[in-house]
């Protein structure tokens, strides 16, 4: 992944540092923030299939793009599964793009129907998605980002997830360390 995106293995790094923090603050079990963790790391393994005229593409992606993109999370899975002691975290991958109101996608599950792992890392990839540059948009400010994620609580996103990424990233502002700048 890293050799075809160099970019991105910030991003996953910076996702999987905020939603190891956020399966903690909701008290998941040590096997699942471990699980969160890998999950996050690798949620993005299947855009690797995903060609980079829509990857990168600067503009809207059209009705057969999304698509394609919308693939990545059933091909992430399929790559995942591959490997026995991965299963779990393919289960997670698979639906980290399913919205808390069950407009998403690949499954269109909704609230509990979606693995909590899956809930906490599409909260940190979201956030990082705004805060990120983009070839489609500047980031906004962190504060803004916060915003937008209690804005979509209860539709997009967990309400307990939202409220406890929220905490994580109140507590790691007055942390000087380097993962507390992922949070900035």
């Amino acid at each position: 992944m890293f050799e075809r995106q160099p970019g991105l293995h910030t991003h996953l790094k910076d996702v999987a540092i905020r939603a190891i923090r956020v399966a903690r603050r909701m008290r998941m079990t040590a096997e699942e923030v471990d699980e969160v963790g890998r999950a996050a790391e690798l949620h993005d393994v299947g855009k690797m299939a995903i060609p980079d005229a829509i990857l990168n593409k600067s503009g809207a992606l059209d009705g057969n793009e999304w698509a394609f993109m919308e693939r990545h999370t059933v091909i992430g899975e399929r790559i995942l599964s591959a490997a026995p002691a991965l299963v779990p975290v393919a289960r997670i991958v698979r639906s980290t793009h399913e919205r808390f109101d069950g407009t998403g996608y690949p499954d269109q599950l909704s609230a509990d129907a979606i693995p909590l792992g899956a809930r906490v890392i599409l909260v940190c990839d979201a956030f990082d998605a705004m805060t990120s540059s983009r070839p489609y948009s500047e980031p906004l400010p962190p504060e803004a980002a916060l915003a937008e994620l209690r804005r979509c609580s209860g539709t997009q996103f967990d309400p307990r997830v939202v409220t406890a990424f929220c905490a994580v990233a109140s507590e790691a502002r007055g942390d000087a360390s380097p993962l507390a700048r992922s949070f900035a």
